[in-house]
């Protein structure tokens, strides 16, 4: 990129210092066929990839809590839930001013800006696990600054929508959010087996931090480089402020908990509750590294989730979000029903089951969103109305996604007041089955129901 303005006559995009762009319309067939969708693709592949780390981030303390008892810790099965659950209430509550801060800096600064913050937590992680006498308090403020990779989801999806037509924004946000999640099962993978590979008999924990600093520089460096900043993406506040005063939005957001929440919140707790109902089964010794079976859950459920817009697609997304939640319900029970045997290969064949089907849902749901507000604006068609049905919509779409992810939160928590309170989980195992049944009957009452306020539609 040149330190000076020029302009392309065939596509009238103009390239400023600092890699801005103005004139950008991705609509303009004719911008996009010159020179839009190779700088768009470019985009996404480095959001994917900066998202993707914000996600390991977010989910390092769900991997490395069960480790911390052999590294001489001694904290409390409450501790260890408050290690795991507190990145996704802090996760969730940056991903508002999150959705903003791409209008307000610049898509390019601030994938550079947001991926560099990662260095924080990960670092942090590295240095506090090395010292077993850590107060439990810096322990629970590292582990809350993993809240900062949750924030990405957020201005990674804002930042892309900017950059694709309305024709071919449901696959690069499919493929934008993907990523991002497969980002959780890769960390329950891979530290697991640095941490323990050549470590004889010892674990060497700091590395489930240090281990992803090259990879953040990478992501900084790349977003610096080869990312862009488009002067047309501004911050819809109007819309937003719109979006909070339609139900649906309200009521999108409890189906996205019980999708995308129970998605996070399991995939961050997985870990130990194989520790904890299976310690023999907590991981395998592969030559000299241990390997573990968490990781599955979370892979499941993000490589589902693709699949679950495409169904929603085909048959709609309510029906498909009623078909997820059942299946998530039927998964629960059989898992209460089998705990009792003691087998641990019924019991992981059961989460795969739910995770699957969270990811189904998370793609459904999510697919609802811009179909609701479509409808809405059918129904509304003729009246006067300050924001748009799209507007809206759009807005909608990332405050429903910073929602959701309180789920990330409530999932652990849940878990460990019925441990504390019956000594078990199977008790919030059935108030998770009670959920989504009520999630369930929720969309095939509102949304299956053909309804005048949304002209008629089934979603």
């Amino acid at each position: 990129m040149t330190t000076t303005a020029r302009t392309t006559s065939a596509s009238a995009l103009t390239f400023r210092p600092g890699r801005w762009i103005d004139g950008w319309n991705a609509e303009d067939t004719a911008q996009w066929e010159a020179e839009g969708r190779a700088i768009a693709r470019r985009n996404l592949a480095w959001s994917v990839f900066a998202e993707f780390l914000g996600f390991v981030v977010w989910q390092l303390w769900s991997i490395t809590v069960v480790m911390l008892p052999a590294a001489g810790f001694d904290l409390t099965s409450t501790e260890q839930f408050w290690l795991i659950s507190v990145a996704s209430l802090v996760g969730a509550t940056l991903r508002f001013p999150y959705t903003f801060a791409v209008a307000r800096f610049g898509g390019r600064n601030w994938t550079i800006i947001s991926a560099g913050l990662l260095l924080i937590p990960a670092i942090g992680l590295g240095i506090v696990v090395q010292y077993p006498d850590t107060p439990y308090p810096v322990l629970l403020l590292v582990a809350a600054l993993g809240g900062l990779g949750g924030g990405n989801f957020a201005s990674s999806m804002a930042n892309i929508t900017f950059f694709f037509p309305q024709r071919e924004k449901g696959y690069a946000l499919g493929l934008n959010a993907a990523g991002g999640n497969i980002g959780a099962a890769i960390a329950q993978f891979l530290v697991p087996i640095v941490v323990t590979i050549g470590a004889a008999s010892t674990l060497r924990i700091e590395l489930a931090g240090w281990m992803w600093v090259p990879f953040i520089l990478l992501a900084m460096w790349g977003a610096w480089k080869f990312m862009d900043n488009l002067s047309t993406a501004k911050s819809d506040f109007a819309g937003a402020a719109a979006a909070l005063r339609e139900p649906h939005l309200w009521i999108m957001a409890l189906l996205y908990i019980g999708t995308f929440g129970s998605f996070i919140g399991f995939a961050g707790v997985f870990p130990k509750l194989i520790a904890d109902q299976f310690p023999e089964f907590s991981t395998f010794q592969i030559g000299g590294a241990s390997v573990t079976l968490a990781f599955t859950g979370a892979l499941v459920g993000s490589l589902t989730r693709p699949y679950g817009g495409k169904l929603a697609d085909r048959f709609g997304g309510a029906r498909m979000a009623v078909i997820s939640f059942g299946a998530m319900i039927a998964a629960t029970v059989t898992l209460i029903l089998i705990l009792p045997s003691g087998s641990f290969w019924s019991f992981l064949g059961c989460f795969l089951v739910l995770f699957c089907a969270t990811g189904v849902g998370n793609g459904a749901t999510y697919r609802m969103i811009p179909a609701i507000f479509a409808a809405r604006g059918a129904a509304t068609a003729g009246e006067e109305h300050a924001v748009g049905a799209q507007r809206k919509g759009a807005a909608a779409l990332g405050l429903i996604s910073a929602l959701g992810a309180y789920g990330g939160f409530f999932v652990p928590q849940v878990l460990n007041f019925s441990q504390q309170a019956t000594g078990g989980y199977t008790a919030a195992f059935w108030g998770f089955a009670a959920a989504y049944a009520a999630l369930g009957a929720l969309t095939a009452a509102v949304y299956l129901v053909p309804r005048a306020s949304l002209a008629g539609r089934i979603v």
